[in-house]
């Protein structure tokens, strides 16, 4: 009998859903570092595990998000600039 066995894959796109996340709020903090402002509990770990991710983990992410950005872009353009084509009458 087989043993059962995940595919390692799915564990691999969830981490690199999680690093997008993680990105998305160490910028956000990066931020507000820049101007001075005080950084809550949550944002100096945010900080602190960004910068703890591996090279290629942030580059992932980074990746990642860009090719979701130009998707959604992309999509946006293409509903709102697309227009119907119609047959020529014969």
């Amino acid at each position: 009998m087989a043993g059962y066995r995940l595919d390692p894959m799915a564990d691999e796109s969830a981490e690199v859903f999680d690093d997008l996340y993680l990105g998305v709020r160490a910028g956000g903090a990066m931020r507000k570092q820049r101007r001075g402002e005080p950084l809550t509990r949550e944002e100096e770990e945010a900080l602190g595990r960004w910068a703890r991710l591996s090279r290629r983990r942030k580059a992932l992410a980074i990746v990642a998000f860009a090719i979701g950005t130009f998707g959604l872009g992309f999509l946006a353009g293409g509903l709102v600039f697309g227009r119907s084509r119609r047959r020529p009458a014969v």
